[in-house]
């Protein structure tokens, strides 16, 4: 057993005070009656105590409660070492996925359990089961999870030796493989299909237009791709269209035909835009353009004012465009939802260009803006949603407190990219201001599928890969501990109650 966090074992110590309370007995004396004090020669008073153990067993309750606290708190896990001659291979498969996932690939699988591979799930902790006592107990049901595959084979690397081989049986959707393509040296198999579930229509927005008209963007999935499409209900009656409206508790929805997803409310709000600039006026006029058109466009209501003094800005703003390098003082942060800042920093030349990976920003995409001056940075914990031709974030995102914060590693400004002159740039903006910036729903309804070749994993053999290596597998036990820890200190209060009920004798 092994400890992450060590230093907290110096609180076994505090057994101590158990020790001390249980030795500190101070034994009152005793009167003595006589006749006469007149014999008695004076002598120095003397005082005496005694010191011993009182209630032994509700002692060693309380240093045992103590040093097991200590050792919580310490983070104990069992590492345990595997080598190649211990087992003769992994299989992976997703719990959410299990029924489908064995139902293509029983052959394979069944004929690998018979070779004495172990199975397991490709999930956090890669839980080894019994695969036949889940198909006796007929528990094998599908569940919906997203999970990143390629995060738990590397994971995995940590945990097998090259030696060891490895077969996964996964879904190959997109929505299963998220950031960079780690390197392993596994001996990997992976086996992949496209799920049942390879169609996919849901609604990405709705709202009123300026005319009271109803405006839809529709989505659509498949493994081919992902596409958007306009709608306009004028009336709610429309036999034609493939919506539903209604309302329900004074709250108009609308909802697909024949599709099981809930009901959508109807953005009836004024989006509202703040922009505030101390010296980037011209900055300012190409962002007021861009979202003039993609208030023509979408015929959303917005309303954009533009500001010049920070103690100015109104409360309840749905943007905040910060265009200064100042810091964004609190006040401001608490007065708007979600806000995108010019990022201060080192100014690097490059000669590359701004993309992005949103299937909306995409649609009908010519071309990339070309990229002339970036701030340097490294965007730590924060999402990157444009990025250069290296892969450098230009625009990334995080949460700040109740804020959804974009910081912007570029400028509005034809010196520093042709993002503005580019038709581009009101798509860009579009998707962070008008639709779904959060991409939660794109996400759960994506049924676009890799190719295998490009899902795979960079597989590096190193000449230290042998027979003998051994890896080690990491238990956690504090969930032990904790168990331990509640029965001790039950016991604790159990016979500290018990002691206090017992008769004294005089």
């Amino acid at each position: 057993m092994q400890f992450l966090n060590p230093i907290w074992l110096f609180g076994i110590a505090a057994i101590s005070i158990p020790v001390i309370v249980h030795l500190w007995n101070i034994k009152p004396g005793k009167t003595l009656k006589v006749g006469s004090i007149a014999l008695i020669t004076a002598a120095a008073q003397k005082s005496s105590r005694s010191f011993k153990l009182n209630d032994i067993p509700l002692f060693l309750v309380r240093c045992l409660l103590l040093s097991i606290l200590a050792l919580l708190l310490a983070a104990p896990i069992w590492r345990q070492y595997l080598s190649s001659g211990k087992t003769k291979g992994w299989i992976l498969i997703p719990k959410e996925n299990i029924n489908e996932s064995y139902g293509k690939y029983k052959i394979s699988i069944d004929s690998l359990i018979k070779a004495g591979y172990e199975f397991r799930y490709l999930n956090k902790g890669f839980e080894k089961v019994n695969l036949n006592k889940i198909l006796i107990d007929k528990v094998l049901r599908d569940t919906f999870k997203v999970t990143n595959y390629w995060n738990l084979v590397a994971h995995l690397n940590n945990q097998l030796p090259a030696t060891v081989p490895v077969y996964l049986f996964t879904p190959n959707q997109v929505r299963y493989f998220n950031g960079n393509k780690p390197s392993v040296s596994l001996n990997l198999h992976w086996q992949t299909y496209t799920p049942a579930d390879s169609l996919s229509t849901w609604i990405e927005s709705v709202w009123f237009t300026n005319d009271n008209a109803i405006k839809v963007v529709k989505g659509s999935s498949k493994p081919s791709g992902t596409y958007f499409t306009n709608y306009m209900i004028k009336s709610a009656g429309d036999p034609n269209s493939p919506f539903m409206v209604n309302v329900k508790k004074g709250d108009p929805l609308i909802s697909l035909k024949n599709s099981t997803q809930l009901p959508v409310a109807i953005d009836t709000s004024v989006l509202r835009i703040a922009i505030y600039s101390d010296k980037y006026d011209a900055d300012v006029a190409y962002l007021k353009s861009a979202l003039l058109a993609i208030s023509s466009f979408t015929q959303r209501k917005i309303v954009i004012k533009q500001f010049n003094d920070p103690g100015k800005l109104p409360i309840g703003n749905d943007w905040l465009f910060w265009l200064s390098e100042k810091a964004i003082d609190k006040s401001s942060l608490q007065k708007t939802a979600r806000i995108l800042s010019y990022e201060p920093g080192k100014v690097s030349n490059t000669a590359s260009w701004i993309k992005t990976n949103d299937p909306i920003a995409l649609a009908g995409q010519n071309g990339k803006p070309a990229l002339y001056k970036l701030i340097k940075n490294d965007a730590l914990n924060r999402q990157p949603i444009w990025v250069d031709g290296y892969g450098n974030p230009v625009l990334s995102m995080n949460k700040n407190g109740s804020v959804m914060a974009y910081h912007f590693y570029s400028r509005f400004n034809p010196a520093w990219n042709d993002m503005v002159w580019d038709d581009n740039f009101a798509k860009l903006l579009m998707r962070l201001v008008v639709y779904n910036s959060d991409y939660k729903i794109f996400n759960i309804n994506d049924r676009r599928v890799l190719d295998r070749r490009q899902l795979l994993p960079n597989i590096i053999w190193s000449t230290q890969n042998s027979s003998s290596e051994k890896k080690k597998i990491q238990t956690d036990l504090s969930h032990y501990f904790w168990l331990t820890l509640i029965l001790l200190f039950l016991i604790e209060r159990w016979m500290a109650h018990k002691n206090k009920l017992l008769p004294v004798n005089g």
